[in-house]
Formats: C-alpha cells, structure tokens, sequence
C-alpha cells in the first residue's frame, strides 16, 4: 500500500540524518497546507463517472435522511485523517497513539438494544493491526455500500491486496486506514472499538452485512474475503464493481426519471417540494437475522390435513397435487454457462389486462362450468400450471396517495374505471373528480357517511364495544369498503370481502384506497377462514340470499362468527313494505330463531332512512338442546368447522365449545390487551411450532419479531415506513411480524399456509386477522395490491410442492411498483429467489447470511417487457 511505503521510507531517512528530516517534514506539512482534502485524485475520476451514472437511477421517492449526516461525518473525518498525517510526520515513530479514533469517531451510527449497543452503518476500524484489517467501505452518491465477512468468534476480517482487494482510494481514505492500522493498540475506549458491525438476537450474534446497490443489475458490492465453510455473507456479481468513496455536499439530492407524483391538490409547488426531499436511504446494516429454530408441526394439524380428512368423510374426491410432476413453463430459467439465470419475460394476453387474478379469471374452466347459479364462475378456478407471464400497468400508473388521504381519493389511472361512480355516485360510493377517484365515505345503506353508520351500530347496541369487545369485523359485500376504512378510527380491524367485477373493481377500489380487501364470493365453499373468530360479521345491503337453500350461506356465517358475537343487517327487508321485503324478512326472523340467534336490537335511522337488526349467536348450547323442530340441523360430530381449504358447504350448525380449556369457550381479553396475552386455550401440554411448549413458544415469538422489527426492519433495512401501508406475512405463525407492527399506520395480512400449522386462530385470538392460502396457487386480489411483503422461511418449504419461479411471479404481480420484498430463508433458497428478482430488474438492497441462513431485501421498480406471450 502506498501510504505504508512513503511512512517507511519517512523513518529511513529519520535514521539518516536530523537535518533531513526537518527538511521533509516542513516539505510535507507545506504540501497537505495547499492540498484541499475534498480534492479527488485523478486515479478516480473513472469512480466519479460511475457515481454520477449512478445518480440518475435512485429512486427519488426514497429518502436520505440517514445518510446525509454519513457524508458529512466522512468529509470531515477525510480531512482530520489528513492533517493528522501531517502532523504525524513531525513525531517520533510509534508516537501515533489515538490518532485513529479522530478519523473513525465520526462515522459511529450506534443502535441501541436489550442486547446493548449495536453499530450499524458504520465504518468499521480495527481493534489491533494483527488479527483485523480495516472493512472496506464503499460510498455511492452519499448511499454507503458495506461488504463484511464473519469467522465463528464474530470478528470481521478483510484481505488486502494480497487477497486481490480492489485498492481505489482516495489520500484522505488511505491516511485513515494506515492511521487506524498503526493505532491498533490504543484504548479500548477509542472510537475504533466500538465500529464493529454484529447485531444480536436469540439465536446468537450475527456479523456481516451486504449493502447492495444495483447498476443495471450489477452488485456494487463484493465479497472481499475467501468464504467460511458455515457463516458467509454473499452478495457478488460476475461483472462487480467497487467504487470509490466521493465526498458529496450534504445538501445534494439525487433525482431520477421516476418522479414521485405531486397528490392533487398542492398542485406544482408540491411537486417542487416533494422532488426535493432526500431519497431513501439504503439499508445501513443493521439486521436482525432468523435461524428456523427446528420448526415443526408441533401440536397443531395443517389446514390441509384438516381439509383432507373433512372431504374422506364426506367421501368426496380430492386432487392430489403432491409428487405430480409440473412441466416447466416456457418462460422458465435456462441456466447459461456462466452460472447466470436468464428469463424470456412476456406479458400476460388476458381479457382482464391489469386487473389480470389467474385463480379467478380462468375463462377455459368457467366456460365449462354447467351452472353458475351458486356464483360458481365467481369461485376459485385455478390453472393447472401457474402463470409465469407478468401482468402489465395500467397506463399512466403512479405511484399511490399514501394514507390516511388516500381513504378520501386515489388516482384515476391507477384503477381506470368508471362504471361505478355512474352507476353508485348517487349513493356517494366513488365519483370521478379530474386525475382523481374520489371516495365520499358512503354506500347503499349510509349514504350521508360511514361514520355515521358506525355510530347509529353502536348507539343501537352499545354492548358491540367497537374497537374494545369488537375489534375483528367480517364485512361481507363490502362495495369499495368505506364502512371499514372508517371503522379503523374506532381500532377495528375488518376483513372485506366481495366477488370481483360483480360490481366493477369495488375490491380493487378497497385495496387502493388502502383498506384490507380479498376478492371472494359466498358460494359453494366455505370461505378460508377457522370457525369462531370473527367478533361482528356485517352486511350492508349485500345481495346474499340468506334464506334460500335451509339457511346454507347464514349457516357458513354461524361458523365463522364467535360465540356470544353479533351479526349486523342492514337490507331492505328490514324496514320496507314491498311484498318481497315482507317475505324475506318472515324467512329471516323464522331462520334465525331455528338457529338460537338472539334479536338484540331493531333500529330505523331518521337520517339515512334505512333500518337495521343486529342478532346474537349463543354462548352455549342450552338453546339447541331445548329446540323442538331440528332445522337446520346439528352438523355430525366428525365434521371438523376448521377445516375451510375447498370444502362445500353444509346446511348444518355445529355445537358451541363450552370446555374451558378449547377455543371459543369464553371472550377473548379486551383490545389492545389481547395481542400480548398468550391464548388460554394453549397449554404446556401442548408443543408449539418452534418445539417449546405452546405457551412459551408463543411468547418466544412474540419477542423474537418485536426485536426484529424494532432493531432492524424499522432503522436498518432502508425502508421509508410513511410509503407502507398494505403489508402482507406470506408465511405468518403466530401473528408476531404483525403484531410488532400494530402501532405503525399498517395492515398486515397473515396467510397460514396450509401446509404450515394451522395457528391461524391463534392469529384471530390475538385481534390480528388472516386467512388460508396455498401459495402453489394465486392469491386471491388484484395486481398491486400490497406495499411490502414479507416471506419467512416460505419459498423452501414449498419446493417439495411447486416450483419457486412461479410463486415469484405472482409475488411480481401483487406487489406494487416501488414495493418492498423480505425474505428470510436457507441461502441456497435466497439465492434463486434473488436470481429471479434480478432478472425483473428489481433493486436487491440488502443481503445477509449467516450459518447457511440468510435474508434479502429487494424493490420491485416499473419494468415491464415488451414482448406479450402468445394465446
């Protein structure tokens, strides 16, 4: 290293002669007098270039706010370093005691934990010139880039030019760096000490963290060291670069040709001000890692054995898609000879375009349906080979008004269509308003305002207790969901559902707008939900012939509405006259009082002129064991209510749990209470999914991901949290992802995989929702739908299943432009989801591996091809 060499020829001729060395040292000091430490060698203009074609591409809907106070705290430590070398050279050799904590201190970015201090972000100096080299810290435009490797003690080691390291310092880095070698043994106070990048949480310290940027999806970070056999952090490219720190004023902001969208009405002078906040700041390492602490089934069932087990009882045929080979898709991977995945990327030839759900627009299975008198073609119809096209944009999409002002308006480009606001603007659903969809917060039953609805529920009945005894809501035929975008300022939670297209993308509205939405129909299966865990099941006006067919579709409401939990109507048989009217409501009253439903409350609103009837579910079985007529009837002791995962209906109720120890035997506790409270149903008896027992399992993971969360998703992995408002655990367990996030301005929905343990009433228990998935198949919602989606140990578990390729795609297709991808998974498994995001030209932002475990963090951008795969 250069430095190096001029200090030893430096002490030579100090052993010379006194006289020479006066003289050189008065050269010296005159020369770093004149040099300007921001001065940037001509050996690194290439550098330069890079950086500032690198400036164009970052996305200037992100911020920078952490790394601005980086760049300053590097200049000024660049320039400390160099007049420390100056005045180093008037010293004795060895005299060089603390001169590398002035040129480390600076640039400490500390975090604090139960664990103690953590340092992330970071620039990482050794403790002593013997056992570690200084990390090598690269910065790109302000965006610091950071490439660790770890041994089995926790200690960082880097190579230097003997190990190939690219050498394309600045002065100022070099006199750092040699300053910090030389000082190795200073105090064990110095700033040098405390740089070290090791995060902790359960499962032991975890180091090493890779900052990734991608240029046109080259890794701008290197793995600088010969990896370990157990603990290696791999994020590399064929074609890697590594740059050179630039020093930047902290005021500079890069823009790109991706303009974040002025939200209406500031009009221009928004804009002008949003173009000139910071960008977001990349990940600054901190990461808190998960190693599958043994996970099993534990006590619990799966959904599917569940499922499985109700259909033989009920004789009925199964596919079995379990060891069946899948033919590979014609936009499958072809590996090439340098180990690299290329993908043939077309574009989806649908009729539905970019509202494109492959589960739900199957046109070659609905066509040969021979009724749809169930709303069968409204159903699940999956393709028998997953689609591996990708769903176009909409023309002229931007990205989404963020919330609470998008529950007022959303853009019209981003869900183009009108046919609603022609057909409901009179009843103040959604009416169109220049670039806008705007959303008066009404609907067929409360035209003057959700709000007020929600008032007149609970003033009706005030034991409904919004948002303290009911915090989970079932709104069924939710139009574009107002009731439950308002009921989240009660702390309600609601789960809305409606068939697509049966009134034009009312789903899609509700998903834009940013209120929890599935598109589902009631039909001829049970809806993917556990039995008993929904607090109020609503239904405003939803077209839902309760009554028809012995009661089949309010029976399937029975199951899934807790015991002692309430069922709101409001519909025009309740309050009109018209002979139609009469009789449903003289089926209804007969109906539910066949089904021990308590008529609690009988109500007529002077302001929006309509009524309303909110009936009980009983709390026990004293009821059922009094009837005297036996319809509908008590559905057979082998008939599991849990099991939801494609079963057909049954026109039968199932007995009301009063054993204390099983669930849906009492109340839960009270909101908020309950998202901390381990369920009482779960015993020490019983081992949960992580192989403790239940109870301490639950608590376990309970503070497992409020750590995670805390330490590493909300500080350090470089997501603006003001952009996230639709989240989704593709693999949630108990709910503990979600419930760390419950004081965000977030909805998370947990999909318990039907593979998994079935702890999704563990889910509901805690006042979180969530529903059954099997994500061989698509999920049931529309392109663009979700800001973040996290993936925990998924992708691995389903290879034995389907193929990893296929559940990417559709990953690409509900996940917005801008959106956010974690994944946590063994690193062979990271590695190919990571190879795939990258061929999407998604951003890979951060990766990290420890002990065969590792984790990614990517951003979906707006690429799309532009081939279209033939029909």
């Amino acid at each position: 290293m250069a430095l190096f060499d001029r200090n030893q020829r430096q002490r030579s001729s100090l052993c010379s002669t006194a006289t020479v060395v006066v003289f050189v040292s008065l050269c010296l000091v005159g020369l770093w007098m004149i040099s300007s430490p921001e001065t940037i060698p001509a050996a690194n203009k290439k550098a330069d270039a890079l950086v500032k074609e690198e400036d164009s591409s970052i996305d200037a809907t992100n911020n920078v706010k952490q790394n601005s106070a980086n760049v300053v705290a590097e200049t000024t430590a660049a320039a400390e370093a160099a007049t420390d070398e100056a005045d180093s050279s008037l010293k004795p050799a060895g005299d060089t005691k603390g001169d590398g904590e002035k040129a480390t201190t600076s640039k400490d970015q500390t975090f604090d934990d139960e664990n103690g201090r953590t340092e992330g972000g970071a620039l990482v100096k050794p403790e002593n010139g013997g056992d570690e080299a200084a990390t090598d810290v690269k910065e790109i435009g302000g965006l610091e880039q950071a490439t660790i490797d770890m041994n089995d003690t926790g200690e960082q080691t880097m190579t230097d030019t003997k190990e190939g390291v690219v050498q394309d310092k600045s002065p100022e880095e070099m006199a750092a760096a040699g300053d910090a070698k030389e000082s190795g043994d200073g105090g064990d106070d110095g700033g040098a000490t405390k740089n070290k990048q090791t995060f902790d949480d359960e499962n032991g310290k975890l180091d090493g963290v890779n900052l990734v940027k991608d240029v046109e999806n080259k890794t701008l970070s290197e793995e600088n060291s010969k990896p370990l056999p157990e603990e290696t952090t791999t994020v590399s490219s064929k074609n890697a670069i590594v740059a050179a720190v630039v020093p930047l004023e902290p005021t500079t902001t890069a823009i790109s040709d991706e303009k974040l969208p002025d939200n209406g009405e500031q009009g221009q002078d928004e804009q002008r001000q949003q173009q000139q906040q910071p960008v977001e700041a990349l990940p600054n390492g901190q990461a808190d890692l998960l190693t599958e602490r043994a996970a099993q089934n534990g006590s619990f069932t799966t959904q599917a054995a569940e499922s499985i087990k109700e259909k033989k009882t009920r004789a009925e045929k199964t596919k079995k898609k379990k060891g069946k080979d899948k033919k590979r898709s014609s936009a499958a991977a072809a590996v090439e000879e340098d180990g690299d995945t290329s993908f043939g990327w077309k574009l989806c030839n649908t009729s539905a375009g970019a509202d494109y759900i492959p589960c739900l627009d199957n046109e070659a299975a609905i066509k040969k349906l021979k009724t749809d008198a169930h709303y069968e073609h409204r159903e699940r119809h999956c393709p028998g080979e997953p689609p591996t096209c990708l769903v176009p944009a909409p023309e002229g999409y931007r990205e989404p008004i963020r919330w609470p002002r998008s529950r007022d308006k959303i853009w019209y480009h981003n869900v183009p269509h009108t046919k609603l606001a022609a057909y409901k603007g009179h009843q103040n659903w959604v009416k169109l308003s220049g670039e806008h969809l705007t959303f008066p917060g009404g609907g067929t039953q409360f035209k003057h305002g959700a709000l007020h609805y929600i008032e007149l529920i609970q003033s009706s009945f005030p034991e409904v207790a919004w948002g303290r005894r009911s915090r989970l809501v079932l709104d069924v035929g939710c139009g574009v969901a107002s009731f439950g975008g308002y009921l989240f300022d009660h702390d309600v939670l609601t789960m809305s559902l409606a068939p697509k297209d049966e009134h034009e993308a009312q789903v899609q509205f509700a998903l834009e707008r940013g209120i929890p939405a599935i598109s589902a129909v009631m039909g001829t299966r049970r809806l993917p939900f556990p039995s008993n865990v929904f607090d109020v099941v609503h239904c405003a006006r939803c077209r839902v012939p309760w009554h028809i067919e012995g009661g089949m579709l309010l029976l399937e409401l029975n199951r899934l509405v807790r015991p002692g939990g309430f069922f709101v109507w409001s519909a025009t048989p309740v309050y009109q006259k018209l002979p139609e009217d009469v009789e449903i409501w003289g089926e209804m009253v007969k109906l539910t009082k066949a089904m021990c439903w308590e008529m609690v409350s009988k109500t007529r609103d002077t302001v929006d002129q309509v009524g309303l009837v909110i009936f009980r579910k009983p709390s026990d079985n004293a009821c059922y064991k009094k009837r005297r007529q036996k319809e509908p009837p008590l559905c057979e002791p082998s008939d599991d209510p849990n099991a939801a995962w494609n079963i057909t209906l049954r026109a039968c109720m199932h007995w009301v749990p009063t054993d204390p120890s099983v669930r849906g035997s009492r109340w839960p506790e009270r909101w908020p209470e309950r998202v901390e409270t381990t369920p009482y149903w779960l015993n020490s008896s019983q081992v949960g999914v992580y192989g403790k027992p239940a109870p301490d399992d639950f608590v376990a993971d309970h503070e497992h991901w409020k750590k995670v969360v805390r330490n590493s998703y909300l500080t350090g992995m470089g997501i603006d949290w003001k952009t996230v408002r639709n989240v989704m655990d593709m693999r949630a367990v108990y709910g503990g992802f979600a419930a760390a996030l419950r004081d965000m301005s977030v909805w998370v929905m947990n999909v318990v995989t039907i593979n998994s343990p079935d702890t999704l009433p563990v889910i509901y228990e805690r006042g979180l929702f969530g529903i059954y998935h099997d994500w061989c198949e698509s999920f049931s919602t529309y392109p663009r739908s979700y800001d973040l989606l996290h993936a925990d140990h998924l992708f691995s578990k389903l290879k034995s299943r389907c193929k990893v390729l296929p559940v990417i795609v559709e990953v690409d297709r509900i996940l917005r432009p801008n959106g956010k991808l974690i994944v946590r998974d063994d690193k062979e498994t990271v590695d190919e989801v990571q190879g795939v995001v990258r061929s999407l030209q998604w951003e890979v932002r951060m990766t990290v591996s420890k002990n065969r475990e590792a984790m990614l963090c990517a951003r979906k951008t707006t690429w799309r091809p532009t081939d279209v795969e033939a029909r």
